[in-house]
């Protein structure tokens, strides 16, 4: 897509959703839920990633993040998070990535900078395995996007998108930090969440 004629807004979620692409399919790799063959090496701002093969994953995976554009480009979406579940539906492990567009930038968007500090987040994914816990046995997992507002009943990109029914946890999390980075135009986040080990192993009645 050419970037040349958009707002800075619309040039930085472009960038953000390409990289979501990339670092949601390294999730899925480095937890192992397909065999290794569905995916391939690829470089992507100079970081050696494993891109996924599969049409159906990848897919699922680009029409996730690409969907998600015209509302990170207004500001509305708080958290990006790849949840895996155990067979019983109930989120055992979250990635999140919290991300916020400033809105007032009007400046012209240094793009190579943008991408140097989201690169630090593909580096930090690759080596991210230990923090991480194995899946449990017939699992899932999914994409979710939580919103700071949604947007109106007229806008046709938001109707494609349904509420989830995702578990919730009744403990906090524990929090394990990954990455984070304070560039304006952006501020991302990525940290995982687990259950508390005071959670209720069985949900409530």
């Amino acid at each position: 897509m050419d970037r040349k004629n958009q707002t800075p807004q619309g040039q930085i979620a472009q960038v953000v959703v390409e990289f979501l692409e990339v670092a949601i399919s390294c999730i899925v790799f480095l937890k192992g839920f397909y065999p290794p063959r569905a995916f391939e090496r690829r470089r992507y701002m100079n970081v050696v990633v494993q891109k996924a093969l599969h049409p159906e994953l990848t897919s699922y995976i680009h029409s996730v993040t690409f969907g998600l554009l015209p509302f990170i480009q207004k500001g509305l979406v708080e958290r990006v998070v790849v949840i895996f579940y155990d067979k019983g539906h109930v989120p055992t492990e979250k990635f999140v990535f919290k991300l916020a567009v400033n809105q007032s930038y009007r400046s012209k968007l240094e793009e190579a900078n943008l991408e140097f500090a989201l690169r630090a987040f593909l580096i930090r994914l690759t080596v991210a395995e230990p923090v991480t816990r194995p899946l449990p046995r017939d699992g899932s997992w999914e994409v979710t996007a939580y919103f700071r507002s949604l947007p109106g009943d007229g806008d046709r990109e938001a109707q494609l998108w349904i509420p989830t029914d995702a578990e919730l946890w009744m403990q906090p999390p524990q929090i394990t930090p990954i990455k984070s980075v304070s560039c304006d135009p952006l501020t991302m986040q990525l940290y995982l969440e687990h259950p508390s080990v005071t959670e209720p192993k069985e949900p409530p009645a």
